[in-house]
């Protein structure tokens, strides 16, 4: 199911003057300018990657994993209450992305729900969202902190994180040897082509992570989410890391600690003026 169209549909897409002001004119991932999160522009390395092939890929992967979900009974149905929590969060939500990236406009954005005790979210590039239920159910997440988790992830692809590390790690080395020019933008893009499972376990940075929880954190702010509800899920997470139950694959990549629940914490104040106004209106 595209939700791209039914999110901008909605009666949250009324508030997007924020869209209209900061995202006319802008290109690629720069940070918007009226965002109340400083991030800084994305990486400029990134563009070493063509976008089209990555999303490209990300589809194809992302659908291969759909179908291994179905055969194996794993994929909720449309009707699942869960599902269709995660497909309110999100149309909330989308409306507010293409500040920070113009090509948000023109993905075809899905969420799935896959049945594992697994604790793991995530958003491919181009959109392509997936939940477990474990993380659902284990951590009993509300739909604010539902909305932190998905906020976070959008915001990897918002950003544009697996490019930049692709380029960082397939072609900075060449390029520093040979410069862009001979290294050419074709051996990278058949690098982000023939990824096979790597966008499923990309590893992003320490800086990467703090740009995700506050990109999404505003994301959610927007579309009326509470935003103290980022450092109650963090801490929700912290208390999993101990737990044995199920996988904590998210928490591997998503490391948890005070360092990160401050820095939320720190940043609440600065879009809880958009949460406020969201509650509004």
């Amino acid at each position: 199911m595209c939700l791209r169209c039914s999110a901008l549909s909605s009666p949250w897409s009324s508030r997007r003057a924020f869209l209209l002001a900061a995202g006319a004119g802008a290109a690629g991932a720069a940070t918007p300018a009226l965002a109340q999160v400083d991030v800084g522009d994305a990486s400029s390395l990134r563009k070493l990657v063509p976008a089209e092939t990555l999303e490209q890929s990300a589809a194809r992967q992302y659908r291969q994993m759909l179908e291994q979900a179905r055969a194996k009974r794993a994929l909720a149905p449309q009707g699942h209450p869960q599902l269709q929590r995660l497909h309110a969060i999100a149309g909330r939500l989308i409306p507010f992305t293409a500040p920070w990236n113009e090509r948000a406009r023109q993905w075809r954005w899905e969420v799935n729900l896959i049945g594992s005790q697994q604790i793991n979210a995530f958003c491919m590039p181009g959109g392509k969202i997936a939940f477990y239920t474990g993380i659902l159910d284990q951590l009993k997440l509300t739909d604010d902190e539902v909305a932190m988790v998905m906020g976070h992830e959008m915001a990897h692809a918002l950003r544009e994180h697996a490019r930049e590390r692709i380029a960082k790690t397939q072609g900075t080395n060449l390029a520093l040897r040979l410069g862009s020019a001979l290294l050419g933008l074709g051996d990278l893009g058949n690098a982000a082509a023939n990824l096979g499972g790597q966008l499923l376990t990309l590893q992003f940075s320490r800086s990467d992570e703090s740009e995700a929880d506050l990109v999404g954190l505003e994301l959610a702010a927007r579309a009326g989410y509470n935003p103290r509800a980022a450092a109650s899920l963090w801490q929700k997470m912290g208390n999993a890391t101990g737990s044995r139950q199920g996988g904590l694959a998210f928490l591997s990549t998503h490391p948890s600690g005070p360092a990160r629940i401050k820095e939320l914490e720190q940043n609440v104040p600065r879009v809880q003026g958009l949460y406020e106004a969201a509650k509004r209106s």
